[in-house]
């Protein structure tokens, strides 16, 4: 049986150490798909359950060198997170490294300070000069070789070993990371002056012994700050997940007996009363049993307008109630609700990976290899071509070599694209657009053609009835259809249990007007984008389009042109025939949204071609279209038809996107390039779509491809500023031109710029 599983991994120290976990959990059998984020310190998979279960996986994981717990731990008892708790320790980490540092810092300053300017040379004869000889007298404990090797060794092997450890595992791997660069780089530094110090006689400059203890111990701290700084702002790249969590109610009122019981919002079950005050949330999805009132549904669709909810209506949670008292029946809980839905649609969005990123996995890859043979190639040429094998001079060399290893930094590689993706979606979901994955998120940017779906889409779908038309008077009033009421009664009756907008509006109007009168069905069956047949009162009932009526031998000769007028005029006509005899014609008009126009507009600024594709005739279709500015129209499309006209559109080398209302279009969602759900945050809405709009303003599909292209260009902001770091840092610390200290610097912000240069896009406004 096929699952679906995700973990909190923690240890991550760089994204290699996510590519180290995919290809060996990937190895194990049963393991279908697996995606680590080290942005988001997950991992995502799924296996079958029939061949390795959840707790091998995570002792694979373990076996890495990395500790693994459930995506939905509950917090310490501290109250602090795991993630909280890993960055206080790299916080008190850094300040016991800098603290022990410090000396050795300040030693190396003052033996070097004198070969910056001759004006602070303790030979000279000026006051500076003798101020430095003085301070070197009074720290002449700094100089001790004994004294730098035992705050040394402190830092290299008691705080430094997290490097050591996860080096271990990741060779154990057979796999390379940034911390195998500290490692190499730091062990180097610090054994060359252990050797000097105890077998090679001890050199002093100005009064300073000329070791080096300094420089590993300096870049052991800096990675640490680097690390402690970079979960920072990788936790504010996460910053929308925890604010929507916060929109979650924490306790419901259940009803029992007619009496109040605030229990936690865990507690509550399917079938439950709830009731809702003025000014609460609403715990969970329900239906409205008694009661009105107007509820903020703003944090699922970013409509600002409070919604009217009466019985019957649905109510979502974590929507607020604005003013009235009412109680519902739970019918969604804990995981199951719409907000858990989006809320993980989400996270599982932010850990997905754009195709753009591969590029990047590959380079990041193949770095430290790279690397590790251009820092030996370093050493080989300063030491042995350069130098000519002069050993008192060696130590340059090796310095030279570890440079190359600490400045050079793949984790801004690995970080380019999902610390963008993270912000830009958590942006995006602020603002009531879900972008599915990543890959959906690049492709949006490239769009080039949009097809607009009518119904529901750019119109509200809330027809309403403006005319009744009566065919064949003399034969249908044998029938007892002598009104255009009659013939009203008869389809309203006819269309009661259809679901499409078009018999939807036919049943409100008759039932609105002649609700004593409808009577009940014996058969009814609906067949997509023609029509419905139905049984009422021993008279069998078509209503559908021409096409259905002449399929079922219904002779309509009697229409000739009588509908000509109302197409023209952008109503909806449908056609009714009893007892296989014309009856009549209804005609309605839907309302175009008042948003549809604006974003039109919009799209036609960014040079965006756009289609109007609909099952109405051209007539109407003509007129919602003249309305808006729309210059292609696609009609008289039946619904599985859709998908073939998004396909010619594809075949013509378009980058196409559907825009509809997620439920009927579905099939035309999922052929375009990228499928826009149109829909009020309901489950099928968020389900069909690859970007869901959750409020229903279409402004917000042109923001969407906004978002994605300002997302996109981060990212390759990212990439160039990472990929250009690492080619100009890395050539620099070959020739000698970059101390290792400063390189340690240097790699340590370079992944810090990145993650703040995606942070920017918080500040976008959509």
């Amino acid at each position: 049986m096929i699952k679906n599983a995700s973990l909190k991994v923690y240890g991550m120290t760089c994204t290699l150490c996510s590519t180290t976990i995919e290809c060996a959990v990937s190895e194990i059998e049963g393991i279908d798909k697996i995606n680590v984020s080290y942005a988001t310190e997950k991992a995502r998979f799924e296996y079958d359950s029939d061949k390795i279960n959840l707790e091998d996986i995570k002792r694979k994981i373990e076996l890495l060198g990395f500790s693994v717990g459930e995506e939905n731990e509950k917090n310490t008892d501290k109250g602090l997170t795991r993630q909280e708790i890993e960055r206080n320790k790299l916080r008190n980490l850094f300040i016991i490294s800098a603290i022990l540092s410090i000396p050795l810092i300040l030693g190396m300053i003052l033996g070097t300070t004198g070969f910056c300017h001759n004006t602070f040379d303790p030979n000279s004869a000026n006051k500076w000069g003798n101020t430095m000889e003085t301070l070197r007298f009074k720290s002449s404990q700094l100089h001790n070789w004994k004294f730098q090797l035992t705050l040394a060794t402190i830092v290299q092997f008691i705080i430094g070993f997290r490097f050591y450890k996860s080096s271990f595992y990741a060779l154990k791997a057979k796999a390379f990371t940034m911390d195998l660069l500290v490692v190499i780089g730091t062990t180097a530094a610090y054994f060359y002056s252990l050797y000097i110090a105890l077998f090679e006689t001890v050199t002093y400059t100005l009064g300073m012994v000329n070791l080096y203890f300094e420089s590993s111990v300096t870049i052991i701290t800096l990675v640490l700050l680097g690390r402690y700084l970079e979960s920072i702002a990788k936790s504010k790249t996460a910053t929308s997940i925890k604010a929507l969590n916060r929109l979650q109610p924490k306790t419901a009122r259940i009803l029992k007996t007619n009496i109040e019981h605030a229990v936690p919002i865990e507690k509550v079950s399917i079938g439950d009363i709830l009731m809702v005050k003025p000014g609460e949330k609403i715990p969970v999805d329900g239906i409205v049993l008694t009661g009105y009132s107007y509820v903020d549904e703003s944090m699922l669709t970013g409509e600002s307008i409070p919604v009217e909810k009466k019985k019957d209506d649905l109510v979502t949670g974590a929507s607020i109630n604005k003013n009235g008292t009412f109680t519902f029946k739970a019918t969604k809980v804990g995981d199951d609700t719409v907000f858990s839905n989006i809320i993980k649609l989400v996270e599982e969005a932010q850990e997905s990976k754009a195709p753009i990123q591969k590029i990047a996995d590959k380079v990041s890859g193949l770095f430290i290899p790279a690397v590790l043979a251009v820092s030996a190639l370093t050493f080989v040429i300063w030491y042995f071509v350069i130098f000519d094998q002069q050993i008192f001079i060696i130590d340059i060399a090796i310095i030279h070599a570890v440079s190359v290893l600490v400045v050079s930094c793949p984790c801004a590689l690995g970080l380019a694209t999902p610390a963008a993706l993270m912000v830009g979606m958590g942006k995006g979901a602020e603002n009531g657009v879900l972008i599915k994955n990543g890959e959906k998120l690049e492709q949006c940017c490239k769009i080039n053609t949009v097809v607009f779906d009518k119904t529901g889409t750019l119109t509200t779908g809330k027809l309403h009835v403006t005319d009744i038309i009566s065919f064949n008077k003399k034969q249908i009033s044998s029938l007892n259809i002598i009104e255009e009421k009659d013939l009203m009664i008869l389809a309203a009756s006819a269309e009661k249990p259809s679901e499409h907008p078009l018999g939807e509006a036919i049943y409100k109007y008759g039932k609105y007007n002649y609700e004593d009168e409808i009577s009940t069905l014996d058969y009814f069956k609906y067949f997509p984008g023609k029509g419905v047949t139905a049984l009422v009162d021993n008279k069998r009932v078509l209503i559908g389009n021409e096409t259905f009526l002449t399929e079922n031998s219904v002779d309509l000769w009697e229409l000739k042109d009588n509908l000509s007028k109302l197409q023209k005029q952008g109503k909806t006509s449908v056609l009714i025939a009893v007892n296989n005899i014309l009856a009549g014609a209804i005609a309605m008009q839907d309302k175009i949204k008042d948003t549809s126009a604006d974003a039109i507009k919009s799209l036609n600024k960014k040079n965006i071609e756009i289609y109007m594709i609909t099952g109405d005739n051209k007539n109407t279709a003509l007129s919602v279209a003249n309305k808006l500015g729309i210059k292609n129209i696609i009609a008289d499309v039946q619904p599985e038809n859709k998908t073939q006209e998004i396909s010619k559109l594809k075949g013509k080398g378009k980058v196409v996107a559907m825009v509809g209302d997620g439920i009927n279009d579905s099939p035309a969602l999922a052929t375009a390039d990228i499928g826009f759900a149109v829909g009020s945050g309901t489950d099928a809405a968020i389900e069909s779509g690859d970007i869901v709009l959750l409020k229903e303003d279409l402004r917000a599909l042109p923001e969407a491809i906004e978002l994605s292209r300002i997302t996109m260009r981060k990212i390759k902001q990212n990439l160039f500023w990472a990929f250009i770091y690492n080619i100009i840092a890395i050539p620099i610390a070959v020739t000698g031109h970059l101390n290792s200290v400063i390189g340690a610097v240097a790699m340590s912000f370079s992944s810090i710029s990145v993650l703040l240069n995606s942070l920017s896009l918080k500040r976008l406004k959509l």
